[in-house]
């Protein structure tokens, strides 16, 4: 699922997916907030495995965002500002790390 990094998202999202399994939906934001945590507004895909009551987060990052992290670039508010352009200097060797 899509999530913003950092934040609780739409618990009401989760709700109708793990509400059955017997887990709580708000406790589970709360574990993709803290496992999110490093990257702080920017739009991520977040990996939900639940065995046995137990809900394990895995961050899936994207290639834009591993380069806009790369950039350093200080965390921004993606409601407020739309088409943002970025801008810095990567090395060579950060582009094969990230590929």
């Amino acid at each position: 699922m899509r999530c913003t990094g950092g934040e609780v998202g739409a618990t009401s999202a989760l709700a109708p997916k793990i509400g059955p399994l017997g887990l709580s939906p708000k406790n589970v934001g709360d574990d993709i907030a803290k496992a999110t945590g490093d990257w702080k507004g920017m739009r991520i895909t977040v990996k939900l495995t639940i065995q046995n009551r137990q809900a394990q987060i895995e961050v899936v990052s994207s290639a834009s965002a591993l380069i806009i992290k790369a950039l350093k670039e200080p965390p921004r508010d993606e409601k407020k500002e739309k088409n943002i352009k970025h801008s810095g200097n990567i090395t060579f060797d950060e582009i094969i790390n990230i590929a």
